[in-house]
């Protein structure tokens, strides 16, 4: 990637607003010759198949926010090619606040957490929703998952990038703290049981 891309998907997230208020407290030269990332590449492509959860922000014509989350099995948030990601669109509340939005303005915006191990990931980029389309809206759902898909939304990366751990606090999801659990408890069942046939043992 040369300079001129580096500074473009740069220009994504640092707005000229933002960069005066770098400027003015002093982290602007920090962030002067960040490496932002464009494209997927392996480690984003783990992080986004083990995540079973993420937040979709957009915004209206006249710049309302929203953030709607989107959740799945591992693997419901896709990579199709280097720039695109791709999620099934299950049918919900029926508000179409998200389509609504990006209907009139495409810019969105992915965060994705991972509380176990205290990582995070934001992309940048521009979004579409295609509900006509059944081969693409059957490829993306999870096999076995009861939800009804509505429609695809794709998802174009403008830029990427990863945040400290700092105040993440830790959480756990609770499939892996019940398997751990039963683990531990069969575990402790096996050890039981070893001392109760050591004890027989030494009363013979």
């Amino acid at each position: 990637m040369d300079s001129a891309q580096v500074a473009t998907a740069g220009d994504v997230a640092f707005t000229p607003a933002i960069k005066s208020i770098q400027a003015r407290k002093g982290s602007r030269e920090a962030y002067e010759g960040r490496n932002w990332r464009t494209e997927v590449d392996e480690n984003l492509a783990a992080f986004l198949a083990d995540a079973t959860s993420f937040y979709l922000a957009t915004a209206s014509a006249d710049g309302q926010p929203y953030v709607q989350h989107r959740g799945g099995p591992k693997g419901f948030l896709q990579v199709l090619d280097r720039h695109t990601l791709a999620f099934a669109d299950y049918s919900g509340n029926r508000q179409y606040i998200t389509q609504g939005n990006l209907s009139e303005n495409p810019k969105a915006y992915i965060f994705v957490m991972d509380y176990a191990h205290r990582r995070r990931v934001k992309i940048w980029g521009e979004a579409r929703v295609v509900e006509d389309d059944s081969a693409l809206t059957q490829s993306l759902m999870p096999k076995g998952y009861r939800a009804r898909a509505e429609q695809v939304i794709l998802f174009g990366i403008s830029a990427w990038d990863t945040n400290c751990p700092q105040h993440i606090p830790q959480r756990f999801d609770a499939a892996a703290v019940a398997a751990a659990l039963a683990a531990r408890d069969a575990r402790i069942a096996e050890l039981e049981a070893e001392v109760a046939a050591l004890k027989g043992r030494a009363v013979d």
